[in-house]
């Protein structure tokens, strides 16, 4: 680029929001670690950078940027977009006001002494990285409950304010709880393997005496805590488990008067959130992730119902209620489209109908095969996901449908003329391939064969006359 079109590119990125300048500086890191359009991301970040940080010195490694490393006991809560997160979470795009606010008159001495350490090439990953970064994280929560808890209502509002924006300011306490609680989180971290397949009796004795921790127990730290534990279940939804032990009781009365209650507030939200990110891939087309998106909820959905005594007309017995209604309102669409779709595709047409090199969309015929997969996926979870009525008869009317019309199109193979049969095979193609889904590779194979027979059959018919 010119100097003229770099100037104008920094011009115009210095005018956007921190947030969005956050926002963008992820996307081109993303793009770099994939190894998509580096040459551009990598110039684009390092204007980014040097905007943030006000220098045009060269921009830093990542795993140096002292934002990051200050900002690290923060990773596992981390979510990103600027809905309001859930108890446990914190939006990534609030980090970079935080950082700057610091830098400017938050904390801006530990802040320079960070800096400085992560620029000495002698320091590397040195306890002095360590040493200033714990001493900045101390001082950043310090001066955040500062200027939280020492402002009249209105004038804290307007002093927080010009920290973030005002949508992002119940992040400030949380940021602030999760850097002075760091040791704490530390060492709660350390206790638990990476993975936990399983989450029984002696798994939850140990989650129970690893959170035991006073500075853990309060209501601010409390859902992080869960939070940290959750990230390490298999299935996280078994993180009510704990709710229900401390009660000693099912009772959802019982459950919601412990602290611990807050658990199952966050399995609910992230059943929640999990429909929600179901219905946006079947609304795009996206079938990659149905099958595991589905037996989470159908397992998490199942989970809360059996092992809380919810009641119906209860907040938590509405709100399963209605990712329930949701889940089945978004699948049962979806599934109910699937019949038709088959029946354009697989219809049979008289030669007259038959446009000269007609073809099918072999996307089409694609995306069709994945969404009779989806209804027999749906079919194993339909009980538990309310759609048990629909996807039962929508599979059996797909395979009464699909199995009539592979043999009709097979037979239709020995009587198409010349410009008609590469039509009608691409139809039996798509058959066979919807056949496969349907009931299984072996009778897919067997009217494999047949097509075959029908064509070897009509051509040593031509020959002989």
């Amino acid at each position: 680029m010119s100097q003229t079109s770099t100037e104008r590119l920094r011009d115009y990125l210095a005018q956007l929001p921190p947030q969005s300048q956050a926002l963008l500086m992820r996307e081109f890191e993303r793009a770099i670690e994939r190894g998509e359009d580096t040459t551009v991301a990598t110039f684009v970040l390092e204007q980014l950078r040097k905007i943030v940080r006000g220098t045009d010195e060269a921009a830093r490694p990542r795993t140096n940027d002292p934002a990051r490393i200050l900002f690290h006991p923060l990773e596992p809560f981390l979510v990103d977009g600027n809905a309001p997160p859930r108890p446990g979470q914190i939006r990534r795009a609030s980090l970079q006001p935080v950082w700057q606010w610091l830098v400017r008159e938050g904390a801006p001495e530990p802040a320079q002494e960070l800096d400085q350490a992560s620029r000495d090439p002698a320091t590397g990953h040195s306890s002095r990285i360590e040493l200033a970064a714990r001493k900045l994280q101390l001082a950043a929560a310090e001066a955040i409950f500062k200027i939280a808890t020492h402002q009249e209502s209105t004038g804290q509002r307007r002093a927080l304010s010009r920290i973030v924006p005002p949508d992002m300011i119940e992040d400030l306490i949380a940021i602030a709880s999760v850097l002075q609680a760091r040791e704490a989180f530390d060492t709660l971290d350390s206790r638990f393997p990476s993975y936990l397949r399983i989450f029984g009796e002696p798994q939850i004795v140990t989650a129970t005496s690893a959170l035991n921790v006073p500075s853990l127990q309060t209501p601010q730290l409390l859902p992080f805590a869960l939070s940290l534990v959750m990230r390490r279940l298999t299935a996280p939804w078994q993180i009510i488990r704990l709710a229900i032990r401390m009660a000693a009781s099912d009772d959802e009365i019982r459950v919601a008067a412990t602290p611990y209650g807050i658990a199952v507030t966050i399995a609910l939200h992230d059943l929640s959130r999990l429909a929600a990110g179901l219905r946006a891939d079947i609304r795009r087309g996206h079938f990659d992730n149905v099958s595991e998106h589905l037996k989470m909820l159908h397992d998490g959905v199942r989970g809360l119902r059996t092992e809380l005594d919810l009641r119906s007309d209860s907040s938590w017995g509405k709100q399963l209620a209605s990712i329930r209604a949701d889940i089945s309102n978004s699948l049962q669409s979806e599934i109910e489209s699937v019949p038709g779709r088959v029946r354009r595709l697989l219809r049979q047409r008289a030669d007259k109908d038959i446009p000269a090199a007609a073809q099918l969309d072999a996307s089409e015929v694609d995306e069709i095969v994945a969404l009779i997969d989806f209804v027999a996926v749906c079919r194993t979870y339909a009980g538990e996901l309310a759609i048990n009525e629909v996807t039962l008869r929508t599979f059996s009317d797909l395979q009464h449908y699909v199995e009539q019309s592979t043999e009709a199109l097979v037979q239709s193979l020995r009587a198409s003329e010349g410009k008609n049969r590469a039509y009608r095979q691409l139809q039996v193609a798509a058959a066979i391939r919807f056949c496969n889904v349907l009931f299984g590779p072996d009778y897919a194979s067997l009217m494999n064969r047949a097509a075959e027979n029908a064509m070897t059959g009509e051509r040593k018919s031509s020959r002989a006359v």
